[in-house]
């Protein structure tokens, strides 16, 4: 029987030598391709045919997630037309294992002549793509994981890989942030996380609120009712103070002969932690996290707003 994990473990360890071999291989090509795009007022425009187009959409949409605005632009349709779409202010990648790709090399005159800057992404520094490219980065791999050496799996996943590095290098020069990339993924769950504010999730309405003096079955009832685990006392329109499901079973445990006779006022935890409609969920998730609590009190100073809850 065919030991299909260990077919598996040998396209592993093909790829991970490929890329190894090919990180010690990165030259002034791939710095001066970074600065060229760093210093780009266009867009990248990522060109590539077969297997090597569809590691270009990928990269294209890596770049552009990460600050860096690209399009990819499909070779055949590129030279029926398609060509309208690039300005000389572009820089142009195209992809290339073998560095002949007939529709690829076809475009070339077209770019010389616009005055783009070329970087060429191919597996063989002789080819006429590195030729007539401004730069050329090196993708070469020894052998293919594909035991017929025919369908590309190394040399894809090295161009893959070169083209994160390039996406990676020009975060890191441009100092792209969380929240840059929370912008253009509005969205995901990050993108949420990271523009939701306070404000836009607390729940504002029928909170449940206590004076000082509210005896102890109606702190119960008021708690039930609110459905949040707490209860926020409020003396002259500013939260005093809080009481929670825990506040409740430790005053049962601690009065058991008294419970009854209690007052909110009696149990409750002075000056509790207040945040404000403005801070940004996940600061929030921050504090959740911090104080091991699951609910927030919302307000302004001390006037009570809201109330927050997440469960982490």
């Amino acid at each position: 029987m065919i030991d299909v994990i260990k077919i598996a473990q040998d396209v592993f360890k093909t790829e991970r030598e490929s890329l190894e071999t090919l990180e010690n291989k990165l030259d002034d090509n791939f710095v001066n391709s970074v600065v060229a795009i760093a210093n780009s007022n266009g867009k990248v425009v990522i060109v590539g045919m077969g297997k090597s187009g569809l590691i270009g959409r990928k990269i294209s949409a890596t770049l552009s997630s990460t600050g860096t605005p690209s399009i990819f632009l499909h070779p055949a349709e590129a030279y029926h037309g398609d060509l309208g779409v690039i300005e000389k202010r572009d820089i142009i990648i195209l992809i290339s294992y073998s560095g002949e790709t007939d529709e690829i090399i076809k475009l070339l005159p077209f770019f010389e002549w616009n005055k783009n800057i070329t970087i060429g992404i191919s597996g063989n520094p002789k080819s006429t793509l590195a030729k007539y490219c401004k730069y050329h980065l090196y993708v070469g791999v020894e052998r293919e994981a594909c035991p017929l050496q025919l369908a590309p799996t190394s040399s894809t996943t090295a161009t893959l890989v070169m083209g994160d590095a390039l996406s990676v290098a020009l975060m890191e020069l441009r100092g792209f942030q969380a929240e840059n990339f929370a912008r253009f993924h509005p969205g995901g769950s990050l993108g949420k996380r990271l523009l939701t504010r306070i404000g836009d999730l607390m729940r504002r309405d029928k909170l449940p609120i206590l004076k000082i003096e509210t005896e102890i079955d109606e702190v119960i009832h008021t708690i039930s009712r609110g459905k949040l685990g707490l209860a926020i006392i409020i003396e002259n329109e500013e939260i005093w103070g809080i009481i929670t499901d825990g506040d409740i079973r430790r005053a049962m445990e601690n009065h058991r002969d008294n419970f009854f006779n209690l007052k909110a006022k009696d149990i409750a935890t002075r000056e509790p932690k207040i945040i404000s409609p403005d801070l940004k969920i996940i600061e929030a998730e921050q504090i959740f996290k911090e104080y091991k609590i699951n609910s927030l009190i919302v307000g302004n100073n001390k006037k009570l707003l809201g109330v927050l809850q997440i469960y982490l």
